[in-house]
């Protein structure tokens, strides 16, 4: 069943989104031609979504590569990435039943209209697999590890919903919402924590740095690509590239934010034709009150110009934290490329003002890091649980990020 559904898992959602889209489509009693249609746009868009990020890690790589050079001698915790916690979780003995029950769960919550989030995000569901896992490690019960895994899924629904609205009308995503749990269940409510207390400091709550506002001031030199291009070219200079590498970096940060947004509407022309499909299948159904948000990924926020540009500023903030943070073992170089992903829920927070995202966002970052040195014992007693080899002292983001995972392992380290 594992092998099944991690082949399932293993084509992509670049594959899976047309094939799940479609059918939920024909649910939904659109015509074939037009669910297929529909699909496949989800698909292409997702896929130029996943290229222009590509095209983003690539364009910054240079800088990457350049703190990785930087003497870390003194840090004796390895930064093993979010992709090997990822693969790691799926080696437990409930991986295979806490999927099938995620989804059965889903369905009925819907059906039962306590829930109006259909989460299609299925790549995800590692978010709520990992802090399963590690509950498991720490417990050495796979029942509670199966408990937390499908208990965060159902969290995730409710949370889902109630962010839907500010979700719609900021991004202009109809029918959607973000069902990424680690960044709906604490970077937004981070972001807008930050917001309240900036909200009460005098000068400082009337300040609003949109980059449209900028735009409108500065007219060529506010505009969003160019911004980009500016903010690669100080990103360059910053980590001592080349001049050539510095062109490179400039309009390839330019290119981001001018092709992200077009990307995102390639797959929302798919997403509004199945979303308007399943209001009417809703009502139809379950009545004239009922609304279902289809949940997608956080990436469908990256094509906000205030998230990218964020992202590119905090990447050297990242290293400076590594070395100013008291008893840091942790090099966070795996972390530069989940920044990305972890800004948007905070831009949303702060309405587009990009002096508040910085704040929310280099504060959020602190924290992240914080949490992944502090916790790091957590993180490697669950790679050892699931098999998998690692040597000496080993964590990564998500132990900062998710807050499941800094829950549990609070927990654990106050009472073992």
């Amino acid at each position: 069943m594992l092998e099944i559904i991690q082949g399932i898992m293993g084509l992509g959602a670049e594959v899976m989104l047309p094939i799940v889209m479609t059918i939920l489509g024909l649910i939904f009693r659109m015509k074939l031609g037009r669910a297929l249609k529909a699909g496949l746009m989800v698909g292409f868009g997702f896929k130029g979504l996943q290229l222009v990020i590509g095209l983003l890690m690539t364009t910054v790589d240079p800088a990457i590569a350049y703190y990785q050079g930087l003497d870390t001698s003194g840090f004796t915790t390895v930064d093993v990435g979010w992709a090997a916690m990822g693969a790691a979780s799926w080696s437990v003995p409930f991986a295979a039943p806490a999927i099938l029950l995620i989804v059965i769960m889903n369905i009925l919550l819907v059906l039962t209209k306590r829930t109006r989030v259909l989460n299609v995000d299925i790549w995800n569901y590692i978010h709520f697999l990992i802090p399963g896992t590690l509950a498991y490690a720490l417990s050495g019960s796979a029942i509670i590890g199966l408990i937390v895994t499908v208990g965060l899924s159902v969290i995730t629904l409710f949370v889902a919903e109630k962010i839907a609205p500010k979700w719609i009308e900021y991004y202009g995503l109809e029918g959607t919402t973000c069902s990424t749990f680690s960044f709906i269940t604490f970077a937004y409510p981070f972001g807008v924590l930050v917001n309240k207390i900036i909200d009460k400091i005098p000068g400082l709550k009337d300040v609003d740095i949109s980059l449209e506002s900028v735009g409108e001031k500065f007219r060529f030199f506010g505009d969003t690509a160019i911004i980009g291009v500016l903010v690669g070219f100080i990103l360059g200079i910053l980590t001592k590239q080349s001049w050539q590498t510095v062109l490179i970096m400039g309009i390839g940060i330019g290119s981001v934010l001018v092709l992200l947004p077009k990307m995102v509407s390639v797959m929302m022309e798919g997403l509004s034709a199945v979303g308007a499909g399943a209001q009417e299948f809703m009502k139809d159904k379950i009545g004239e009150d009922s609304e279902l948000y289809i949940g997608m990924d956080i990436a469908l926020g990256l094509g906000d110009p205030t998230a990218i540009t964020t992202t590119v500023i905090l990447i050297p903030l990242a290293i400076l934290f590594a070395f100013t943070i008291p008893n840091m073992s942790y090099f966070p170089v795996g972390i530069l490329t989940v920044i990305v992903y972890m800004i948007p829920l905070i831009a949303m927070a702060s309405n587009g003002n990009l002096l508040r995202t910085l704040i929310g966002s280099a504060l959020f970052l602190l924290v992240v890091e914080v949490c992944a040195n502090v916790f790091a014992p957590e993180a490697t007693a669950m790679m050892h649980a699931t098999g998998v080899a690692v040597e000496g002292t080993v964590t990564d983001g998500f132990f900062g990020f998710n807050l499941a995972n800094v829950i549990i392992s609070l927990i654990h380290s106050i009472i073992g």
